[in-house]
């Protein structure tokens, strides 16, 4: 049967009930239909399903798909579409002249599709989307050790509802046309300087690399000089950091510690290192229209651009800006990374697998990442030790994000430049066009000894990590924390 129009009303209904006789072989009918009910929230990690079109049609399986006339178009829904779609049922039917039913000559029960089970947890979806209310950008937190995602916020959202049957043109338009971008999912698709939040995985590539000693001292006047040139390269901090070894430059964010480290170690070492932490490639999450990012070399440049590379753009790769790029999923998935000292689990948003009919779950194993081993473990803790500075130290720039918190973590702020400025003007938040201001980042996993969550956020224009940033990632902590005492309350049921 082909559907000529659905979602009618009561009265519609009648109307065609005592009309019937008008209309031979039309029939009304009960039909299930696609319905989300949380609405936005999630709706670019579930996706939505419509209406098959011409160009899906010539790909299905005429046979499988015959009756259908939904099918996943993005996110979960898309990606899993074979397993959501079950097998179709049919009936050979013998007919009047009226077209009404006689007889049932052959009938197949259809087998619906497999329920999914998926590692979000709706109140840390829930908390991590009202945490960036306001503000347009990404949350994506996930548990280190297993890969999980636990929370995939992307704002602003959309009602995958509008999409079911069929959204108007006017609506639709709307949408596509929005400068903020509602349909475009942020986690994986946006692409940002990854800013200071680069900082602990240049530092620990600078120790591994032996460029650098974890107790060496650089003196920080507020700017930094390349050996024959006068270009300054300035600190965030005009009047400098003073002389500072490598825990007080990750806990002060300091640029010229880490102009000076990416000069000694050089872009190519920079990109043979960052690439171990999956800068510059898809960690493989299970959802359609993952970006790459970008961490950058000589052979890229000459490659792409046709240009050489220049020392200069080395420092600015070293503090995450120039040609550097990552998804808030890379930042999340090379967070866990640091958290587990070079272990982890593929990212990925499916745990189980249910059976429809005989509810027999199948838990999915998913592929352990290529283990980064260093050459002195030591280097782990002494990194981490920084992002702790982050947090708890006297000069650490979250730390306010970490009072009152009753166990230790690890973090590290952000600030990436969207445009940008002469080198002796100042950069002044009010005097520009929001769409120009500073992106606000913060990365982060706690507790820092035994890491059970990761947390990465993105605040597009929002200026500084340490003021925004950094409090929308404590608020999903202290909910992750909530969340942990109440199942732990909790009883066990017992054998009677």
């Amino acid at each position: 049967a082909v559907p000529l129009r659905t979602k009618l009303n009561d009265e519609e209904v009648a109307r065609l009930a005592v009309n019937r006789h008008r209309f031979p072989g039309v029939d009304v009918g009960a039909r299930l239909g696609r319905y989300y009910p949380l609405g936005k929230h999630m709706a670019h990690v579930v996706g939505y399903v419509g209406r098959i079109d011409e160009t899906e049609l010539k790909r299905l399986d005429q046979t499988n798909y015959k009756g259908s006339t939904h099918i996943g178009k993005t996110g979960l829904e898309r990606f899993y579409e074979s397993q959501l779609h079950g097998s179709v049922g049919y009936k050979n039917v013998e007919v009047n002249v009226q077209g009404r039913e006689l007889r049932v000559l052959e009938k197949v029960l259809p087998v619906p599709g497999n329920n999914l089970w998926l590692t979000l947890d709706v109140r840390l979806q829930l908390v991590a989307e009202a945490a960036l209310k306001g503000y347009t950008g990404s949350v994506v937190v996930m548990e280190p050790e297993k890969g999980e995602v636990l929370a995939m916020a992307s704002m602003p959202g959309f009602d995958p509802n509008l999409f079911v049957h069929g959204i108007s043109y006017k609506k639709y338009q709307a949408l596509r046309d929005s400068p903020e971008r509602p349909l475009f999912n942020r986690s994986i698709m946006g692409q940002y300087p990854p800013g200071s939040t680069i900082k602990p995985f240049m530092g620990l590539g600078g120790l591994e690399n032996k460029s650098i000693g974890y107790k060496e001292k650089i003196s920080c006047k507020g700017y930094y000089l390349l050996p024959n040139e006068e270009r300054r390269y300035r600190d965030w901090k005009r009047a400098g950091h003073g002389h500072v070894d490598m825990n007080a430059s990750i806990a002060q964010s300091c640029d010229v510690y880490f102009y000076e480290l990416a000069y000694r170690m050089g872009i190519d070492r920079m990109y043979a290192f960052m690439s171990k932490f999956g800068f510059g490639e898809k960690t493989g999450i299970d959802l359609l229209g993952e970006r790459s990012g970008l961490m950058p070399s000589r052979k890229w440049k000459k490659r792409v651009k046709n240009k050489v590379w220049y020392p200069g753009e080395t420092l600015i790769a070293g503090i995450g800006q120039g040609y550097v790029l990552a998804t808030p999923l890379q930042l999340a998935a090379a967070t866990s990374v640091l958290a587990m000292r070079g272990k982890g689990i593929q990212a990925h948003l499916l745990a189980e697998i249910e059976a429809p009919q005989s509810r027999e779950k199948t838990v999915i194993e998913w592929p352990e990442r290529e283990p980064l081993t260093l050459h002195r473990t030591q280097n782990w803790a002494r990194v981490i030790k920084g992002m702790v500075s982050v947090m708890h130290g006297a000069r650490g720039t979250a730390r306010r994000s970490a009072v009152g918190l009753d166990f230790k973590m690890a973090g590290k702020t952000g600030t990436a430049q969207v445009f940008g400025i002469a080198q002796d003007a100042r950069y002044d938040e009010k005097a520009i066009a929001k769409k120009l201001r500073d992106h606000a980042l913060f990365i982060g996993f706690a507790p820092y000894e035994n890491p059970e969550i990761v947390v990465a956020v993105i605040a597009e224009n929002g200026g500084h990590g340490s003021g925004v940033a950094a409090p929308i990632a404590r608020k999903i902590i202290d909910e992750w924390l909530r969340i942990k005492k109440q199942d732990q309350a909790k009883p066990v049921a017992g054998i009677r």
